[in-house]
C-alpha cells in the first residue's frame, strides 16, 4: 500500500485521535511509510480557527516522536500543510527550519481573505462568478507552484469542493498549471477526501491527473485523516484512479529528497 502523508492532528482544531490510534490505522492498512502534516502556524495570530498556533510547535514535534514510538519498523515521516499566502515566502522559509522536515504540503484554502473550502462561508458561492473564482484559484496554485518552497501540492483542484465548477471543459484550467508544477519539479497528491465531500470525487478530476501524468509530475496517494478511522482510506479505488490516469509508481519522501517506487 502506498504511503499515506497527509494527516492531521487534534491540533489543528478539527481532528481527532491519538498519534497511536493512527498509528495503529495505519500499521492495520499495510501502508509503507506514514507522514504527519497537519496545518502549518500563520501569521499574524490568531489566524483562523482551523490550524495550530506557534506556540503549538514543540507540542506537535512531541505528538510526532509519540507516533514514531509506537510504529516499529515503519517509517514515520514528519511534514506540515502550510498555505499559500500573500507574502508567506519568509514565514515558510522560516518554519523550513524549524525542524528536519522529510517533506512539507503547500496547498491553496484562501483566496485574499475568503476559505473557500469552510462550510462556514458556504452562502458565499451563491453571489459568486464560478469562472472567475476557478480562474484566481488556479493562478494562485501556480504561484505556490512556481515558489518551489514545498515537495507536494496539495489537493489540486479543492476549488470544486462544493461541487461548484464552470461550464465547459476544465482542461483550460488545467493545463496551464500543469505546465507549471512539471518544471516546478513538484509532487501533486491524488486526495482522496475529496470523495466524502460534496464534490463527491477524489482530488485531482481524472482529466487533471492524466494530464499531469503526461506531462511526467510524479505523484503521491493521500487520505487527508482528520481521525484515525480514516487513514488510507479509499486507497485501492484511488490506485486504480491512479493507474488509468498512466501512473505506475508513487514517491516516498525522507529529509525532504524524493524517491519513486512502483504503485
Amino acid at each position: 500500500m502506498p504511503a499515506d502523508y497527509h494527516t492531521h492532528t487534534p491540533l489543528c482544531r478539527h481532528a481527532e485521535g491519538e498519534p497511536e490510534q493512527y498509528i495503529a490505522a495505519a500499521l492495520a492498512a499495510g501502508v509503507t511509510e506514514y507522514g504527519i502534516s497537519d496545518h502549518a502556524p500563520a501569521r499574524p495570530e490568531p489566524f483562523d480557527d482551523w490550524r495550530m498556533l506557534e506556540s503549538e510547535l514543540p507540542a506537535y514535534f512531541e505528538w510526532i516522536e509519540r507516533a514514531r514510538a509506537v510504529a516499529g519498523t515503519m517509517p514515520v515521516r514528519a511534514g506540515m500543510e502550510c498555505d499559500w499566502l500573500t507574502g508567506c515566502e519568509g514565514w515558510i522559509e522560516e518554519l523550513a527550519g524549524r525542524y528536519p522536515w522529510d517533506y512539507l504540503i503547500g496547498s491553496v484554502h484562501y483566496l485574499g481573505v475568503w476559505d473557500f473550502d469552510n462550510p462556514k462561508w458556504l452562502g458565499r458561492w451563491a453571489e459568486t462568478d464560478v469562472e472567475a473564482v476557478w480562474g484566481s484559484y488556479w493562478e494562485t496554485y501556480a504561484e505556490m507552484a512556481k515558489s518551489q518552497l514545498f515537495d507536494i501540492l496539495g489537493h489540486p483542484d479543492l476549488i470544486k469542493k462544493f461541487s461548484h465548477r464552470p461550464e465547459g471543459d476544465l482542461a483550460r484550467f488545467y493545463e496551464p498549471v500543469i505546465e507549471v508544477i512539471a518544471g516546478s519539479g513538484c509532487a501533486i497528491e491524488l486526495n482522496t477526501a475529496g470523495w466524502h465531500k460534496p464534490c463527491a470525487e477524489a482530488y485531482p478530476h481524472p482529466q487533471f491527473l492524466e494530464l499531469a501524468c503526461r506531462a511526467g509530475v510524479p505523484l503521491v496517494i493521500s487520505s487527508d485523516a482528520h481521525a484515525p478511522g480514516e487513514v488510507a482510506r479509499d486507497f485501492e479505488k484511488a490506485i486504480g484512479w491512479a493507474r488509468s490516469a498512466g501512473y505506475s509508481e508513487t514517491q516516498l519522501f525522507e529529509k525532504r529528497a524524493r524517491r519513486a517506487v512502483g504503485l
